[in-house]
């Protein structure tokens, strides 16, 4: 009997004590770390942060000066063109845009002037802006006026036309029936004079014909304002400026008279 008891209270001993060994074991597998929400939070507000931009909205007018001349004469589709901006853009009092800043485009297309009628055309894309920081956006914009020393007018495409040269027509065959009445008259008296000047109108006509329309011109130097046909969104953290920048000095256009007709 005694070997029985001492049997029994052993038995015991080891089934109290086998669940504790199994909590012990289970114990440390089920805790896991935690981490910090601050740590987790981080990365989230840094990313947040880095697409914060700001916004030049459509419809801003730039005031540019072109730095490399244009003409009719031998312009073409692709040709580059180069500007600068005059006047800082500040928005909510924040200099987003200071003056100096680099523009660059292309010529989309090139007309010259026609014999009889048209004037010079050139149509302009205005694509690519490189600020003082060499921080470079993409952007679209048209002409909208140019000072090109001439009167040469801008219209809702953004195509800039050349002088018209109608005035002067009327001049040269006017010019040329005087001359020619003149001439007849002395030869020959009246009857002469009517047929000078029909010679004379005759040989202005022709003039006129075998002529071209005065070349466009846009010579280095000239103004050209552009409008924002779409908002630029510009990286906020590459927009840190303080100073509303210098434009170069480049001479203006001089004022030109009405030009002549070219010979072809």
């Amino acid at each position: 009997m005694k070997i029985n008891s001492s049997a029994l209270v052993l038995a015991g001993l080891l089934a109290c004590g086998a669940p504790l060994a199994a909590q012990e074991q289970s114990g440390p597998m089920q805790q896991q770390p935690v981490q910090p929400p601050a740590a987790q939070a981080a990365p989230a507000a840094a990313s947040a942060a880095s697409t914060v931009n700001v916004i030049v909205p459509s419809g801003t007018r730039l005031p540019l000066i072109l730095h490399n001349a244009i003409t009719t004469r031998n312009a073409k589709p692709g040709d580059p063109i180069y500007l600068e901006t005059l006047f800082p853009v500040v928005v909510n009092n924040r200099i987003l845009i200071p003056a100096g800043s680099y523009v660059q485009g292309e010529i989309l297309e090139a007309k010259r002037p026609g014999k009889v009628k048209g004037t010079g055309e050139i149509r302009l894309r205005l694509d690519t802006m490189v600020l003082p920081n060499g921080y470079t956006v993409d952007f679209n914009a048209v002409p909208t006026n140019a000072g090109t020393g001439g009167n040469d007018p801008t219209d809702k495409e953004g195509k800039i036309h050349g002088d018209s040269d109608k005035g002067r027509d009327v001049g040269v065959v006017a010019g040329g029936a005087s001359t020619g009445a003149i001439i007849g008259a002395v030869t020959s008296g009246a009857k002469g004079a009517g047929i000078g000047a029909g010679v004379g109108a005759a040989v202005g006509l022709a003039a006129v014909l075998l002529t071209r329309g005065p070349e466009l011109v846009l010579p280095r130097g000239t103004t050209v304002d552009v409008v924002l046909d779409r908002a630029v969104y510009l990286d906020a953290s590459r927009i840190n400026f303080t100073d509303p920048g210098r434009p170069s000095t480049l001479p203006g256009p001089y004022s030109r008279e009405p030009r002549n007709r070219q010979p072809i």
